[in-house]
């Protein structure tokens, strides 16, 4: 009898031990299986962000095109370090879109964009597209409107005669044209603006208020300027107040679900000299900047140069302007001292007062005071 109890206890142990190695098997099974799911999901992962990183590398090499200078000094610094503060010139071109396929285009919209770390802060400054400014690097001495600079000379005279009317040293450049604008916007989710005024432009209607633009209506809603009560400087406020947005939603979570749309866009309709390593340096280390943005303009006196509508700024408005973004980029103020200024003083009967009357503002040669320029000398 005990050795039929013994038996029994024995077989009883054996499958309760069977039972258990089982258990232990199917756990180590499971684990294993969710082990190995753990670790495809991480390679896939990797797998993905390298395709999305090759595929940004790609989209930005195609936008990438560097100016002279960069040609002949190619930067050895990381100007992008996280410490120092940078500027970069923000063209808007009036090409892209409405059938206009020219190469370059005049830059109906002119910004300066100063990212200063330390304060966490981003300014954009506009320039009106209509401003007297001198075409530096041209050929021969050529004063035009600032918004020709870039169709005369590319990235690297627009650079230079924003650089020489504001004295500041601004050696980065970002052009897009109207339709990569529509289509940046779109991509980003649209945009949030606070219409100033009940208008319609285009195919858009605009109520004063909060309103949600996609990128066709926030098109609209940049270039409308004849019905503007402030006209040319009424659409620089909508147009910044568009750029924020888009600068706002560019950094969000959402905007990584449409990441390829905004690459199609960047690669297509945006020219740079600022590189594939450079963009993720800032987005590493500029980042927070974008959080807080302030909006700042020149703002002149309207003028006839040679029977053409100009913006002229006073000495006072640029050397205000320039204090302020040399501040901005970590730099001592300095007398400003230009073609603008030397025109000013040569002008003693404008007034940069008199607001009422269509003042006519005289052109003197480069190398004569006393010799009106004649678009040659």
């Amino acid at each position: 009898m005990n050795d039929h109890n013994n038996e029994l206890l024995t077989r009883s142990q054996s499958n309760h031990l069977r039972k258990t190695n089982q258990k232990k098997r199917r756990r180590k099974r499971i684990r294993r299986f969710i082990l190995l799911v753990f670790t495809l999901a991480i390679v896939l992962s990797g797998l993905y962000v390298w395709y999305l990183v090759a595929q940004s590398k790609s989209a930005i090499d195609q936008s990438y095109q560097p100016t002279s200078k960069d040609i002949q000094n190619p930067k050895t610094t990381d100007d992008f370090n996280g410490e120092k503060s940078f500027s970069m010139l923000l063209l808007g071109t009036d090409t892209g879109a409405e059938g206009r396929e020219e190469l370059n285009g005049n830059s109906d919209t002119i910004m300066v964009a100063t990212v200063n770390p330390k304060t966490q802060k981003t300014t954009l400054t506009s320039i009106p597209r209509d401003t007297m400014a001198e075409m530096v690097s041209s050929k021969n001495f050529n004063i035009q409107k600032i918004n020709a600079a870039y169709n005369i000379g590319g990235a690297d005279m627009a650079l230079s005669s924003a650089s020489e009317l504001l004295n500041i040293p601004i050696n980065y450049y970002m052009t897009i044209n109207m339709g990569g604008l529509e289509q940046v916007i779109d991509a980003v989710g649209g945009v949030d603006v606070d219409v100033p005024f009940d208008f319609s432009y285009g195919w858009t209607n605009f109520k004063k208020g909060k309103m949600h633009l996609t990128g066709h209506g926030a098109l609209d809603y940049t270039r409308m300027r004849y019905d503007d009560p402030e006209g040319d400087y009424g659409r620089q406020k909508r147009q910044r107040q568009v750029i924020e947005a888009i600068l706002k939603n560019a950094i969000s979570f959402n905007s990584l679900q449409n990441f390829q749309s905004i690459l199609n866009s960047v690669s297509k309709n945006i020219r740079t000299n600022v590189t594939f390593d450079d963009m993720i340096s800032i987005f590493m280390h500029y980042r927070s900047s974008a959080n807080q943005i302030e909006s700042d303009y020149l703002h002149g006196m309207s003028a006839y140069i040679g029977g053409a509508s100009y913006q002229v700024m006073s000495t006072d408005e640029l050397q205000r302007v320039s204090d302020k973004l040399r501040s901005e980029v970590s730099l001592p103020t300095e007398k400003i001292k230009n073609n603008e200024t030397r025109q000013n003083q040569l002008n003693t009967s404008f007034s940069f007062e008199d607001y009422t009357t269509d003042q006519t503002y005289y052109l003197y040669s480069k190398n004569n005071d006393n010799l009106l320029w004649d678009g040659a000398n």
